[in-house]
This record gives structure tokens, C-alpha cells and sequence, in this order.
């Protein structure tokens, strides 16, 4: 049974950068030093900065896994690059865990917690 009354969980905070090798053609529009922050549910770029919905497609999936603690020999907590879904464009997007954030229950969801029910 588990005690609603405790009903916190963290999440970890990801930076995604594009890897742009020098001398490689790249077609996604990525530059040196780009990158977005995912901090919860809540993805920000730098002011005047973009990205190319298409590696956006690419490493959205995994996204959500890569915020969970995964066990140390899950290769979700190894690998850590994708990419571009371009298979003539270079680049490469890095997901970086770059810390941890705390967050309840009760403020992501309105479907309460319940002391019958069985969490997997």
C-alpha cells in the first residue's frame, strides 16, 4: 500500500546539445552551441535560437525515459547520443542529465493517488 501522503518524485533536468562535426554536410539548420533544456514537462530554447522539427521528432521519444532513473547498465543511462534522422546531415544530438528536480503528484495530475491502488 502505498502512503499518499508522500507523494513526491524527482525528475532529472536534461540540456540536449547538437554535436556538429566540422567537415560534415549538415541539412538540419544545427549549429556549434545549440541546444534546449528540459526542465519537468517544460522545454525551452535560447531566445533566437531554433530547431529542426525533424531532430526534434528523432529525440522526443526518448526524452521522457532519459528524465527517469534508470538502473547504471540500462543502455538508457549509457547512450546518450541520436542522430539527426537525416542520414546525409552529421549531426548528432547529446542528452545530458544535468541535475534533479522534485516534483508532487498532486501539482502534474488531477487523478488523485489512492491507498488501494497499486502502483507498478
Amino acid at each position: 500500500m502505498q502512503d499518499v501522503s508522500q507523494d513526491g518524485f524527482e525528475l532529472f533536468d536534461l540540456r540536449v546539445e547538437m554535436i556538429v562535426p566540422e567537415g560534415v554536410p549538415i541539412y538540419c539548420g544545427a549549429k556549434a552551441g545549440d541546444h534546449f533544456e528540459l526542465r519537468g514537462e517544460m522545454l525551452t530554447l535560447p531566445p533566437g535560437q531554433g530547431i529542426s522539427i525533424y531532430s526534434l521528432a528523432a529525440v522526443l521519444p526518448l526524452l521522457a525515459a532519459k528524465q527517469r532513473p534508470t538502473h547504471s547498465n540500462d543502455w538508457m543511462t549509457t547512450d546518450a547520443e541520436i542522430a539527426c534522422p537525416d542520414p546525409n546531415c552529421g549531426s548528432r544530438l547529446r542528452i545530458i542529465r544535468t541535475g534533479t528536480r522534485r516534483f508532487r503528484h498532486a501539482e502534474t495530475t488531477a487523478v488523485p493517488l489512492s491507498s488501494d491502488t497499486e502502483q507498478p
